[in-house]
């Protein structure tokens, strides 16, 4: 696994799937894993976008833990090689993770 991207939501359902439509352009050609988080959203933003987004892993917590330990409860779950935080109100360029992942394979220190 290259890459595992981590994006922490609580009731941003619309962002989020603008967000998600946008990293996977962008993860064309890239073994990467997607995982979102939910704070405890009120919006149905897990039931909304699960069946839109089935490659995707959603875990959902009970209580908004907030954004720091929401990330760090899935950073021990994700396999890449790379870490890429994300806010879920993000669109990416189509090669922007590719462009960073070639900047650091050529530019290990």
């Amino acid at each position: 696994m290259q890459l595992s991207v981590i994006i922490v939501s609580y009731n941003v359902k619309y962002y989020l799937e603008q967000c998600l439509h946008s990293v996977i352009t962008a993860c064309n050609n890239i073994n990467a894993e997607i995982i979102v988080i939910d704070n405890a959203s009120s919006d149905n933003s897990i039931n909304y976008l699960k069946p839109k987004f089935p490659g995707v892993i959603f875990i959902e917590n009970e209580i908004n833990a907030g954004f720091a330990k929401a990330n760090n409860k899935v950073l021990y779950q994700a396999k890449g090689k790379y870490i890429l935080y994300l806010n879920p109100d993000t669109i990416l360029s189509e090669n922007v993770i590719s462009n960073c992942i070639s900047f650091l394979e050529e530019h290990s220190e």
